[in-house]
């Protein structure tokens, strides 16, 4: 049977194929730069949506136990990164960026310092290398976009 580690880290990697196909993407058949680029985003959110809906499970074990976050906490910090997720699809391509940018980045860090004691230590380290490709993954998007429709 495979351990519960092996088994995220291995979904992680697999998580970030999209992330790194869509970016290679942009740069391989520029003439699908639209396709590839919406398609992008919607997976942004997606996974946006999905990890920020962690914390709504953790608010629900909460109830009866004592911990550094209350199920409030929990669930208003699951609902901001579902709602950016969704806002982040309806804004244009220049503003999607700094949003989907700065939402994982927030993501990782809510992971890190407060809701650190919820997790086992190889979790942090693997959302740390993760958040960090997704990041380069977001911000190469970035460079690209600009450089070619400018800032």
């Amino acid at each position: 049977m495979i351990s519960v580690a092996r088994l995220a880290v291995l979904v992680g990697i697999a998580g970030l194929i999209p992330f790194i196909l869509g970016t290679a993407g942009l740069f391989l058949m520029p003439a699908n730069s639209v396709a590839i680029l919406a398609w992008f985003y919607i997976y942004s959110a997606g996974i946006l949506a999905f990890m920020g809906g962690i914390y709504w499970t953790i608010a629900m074990q909460l109830e009866n136990r004592s911990y550094p976050q209350s199920p409030l906490v929990t669930m208003l910090l699951s609902q901001l990164f579902f709602v950016a997720a969704g806002i982040g699809l309806l804004l244009q391509t220049p503003q999607k960026i700094p949003l989907y940018i700065v939402a994982f980045l927030l993501l990782y860090l809510v992971d890190a310092r407060w809701m650190r004691s919820y997790w086992p230590a190889w979790y942090l380290k693997m959302r740390l290398v993760l958040t960090t490709v997704v990041l380069a993954c977001q911000l190469t998007v970035a460079g690209w976009f600009f450089l070619l429709h400018g800032a």
